[in-house]
């Protein structure tokens, strides 16, 4: 059942699933609850720990996020509207699950470029989608790049490593929150999952 709502004159419903305010021109004012597990950009998942209202200088009164983030201990107060950091939900249990079992048919292409702002553009892509899907192409390329190197008895870059390592926490913070695992599970619950 959706909850309907008359906001900024707009007619506006709840979607039940998303807990986000849709508008009838399709616009979407993102509306997360207290609780809720969310993106927050490249901190990863946060929980929603309260809404607030603040008054501001250029905008009088505005209702501002309180995030904790899962893996490190601080607070952000980010706008519920206008903020320029991605946000999200956390994927599902189930989306989750099938990002996994899709694993073993993704085949991402080894990059390789000696221009190391080249090489850290290229994998900024795969960051900036804040697409779980896109992280684990990037780690899959990289741990590739890794096996190929290991090969010719060489060692990863520096700019693969802090890739692999930040590619590795996103994903594996969200997974663990969709799947109400611990993060250090989650490489073993993949490696499981998969094997079956």
């Amino acid at each position: 059942m959706y909850c309907f709502f008359n906001i900024f004159a707009f007619f506006t419903y709840i979607h039940p699933e998303k807990n986000v305010i849709i508008e009838a021109n399709s616009e979407v004012i993102k509306m997360f609850i207290t609780g809720q597990h969310i993106i927050y950009g490249n901190t990863g998942v946060c929980m929603v720990t309260e809404i607030i209202t603040k008054d501001t200088e250029s905008h009088g009164p505005q209702d501002f996020y309180v995030l904790k983030p899962a893996y490190s201990d601080y607070t952000i107060t980010t706008p519920v509207n206008g903020s320029k950091v991605f946000m999200r939900p956390v994927i599902s249990k189930d989306e989750a699950n099938a990002l996994i079992d899709s694993i073993p048919s993704i085949h991402p292409e080894v990059y390789h470029n000696r221009v190391l702002r080249q090489l850290s553009d290229h994998y900024d892509e795969f960051i900036t989608t804040h697409s779980c899907e896109d992280l684990v192409k990037l780690t899959m390329s990289i741990y590739a790049k890794k096996q190929l190197l290991l090969q010719q008895k060489k060692k990863l870059g520096a700019v693969d490593e802090k890739y692999i390592k930040k590619g590795e926490d996103l994903l594996f913070g969200e997974l663990a929150a969709a799947l109400g695992i611990e993060k250090s599970e989650v490489q073993a619950y993949i490696a499981a999952r998969v094997e079956k």
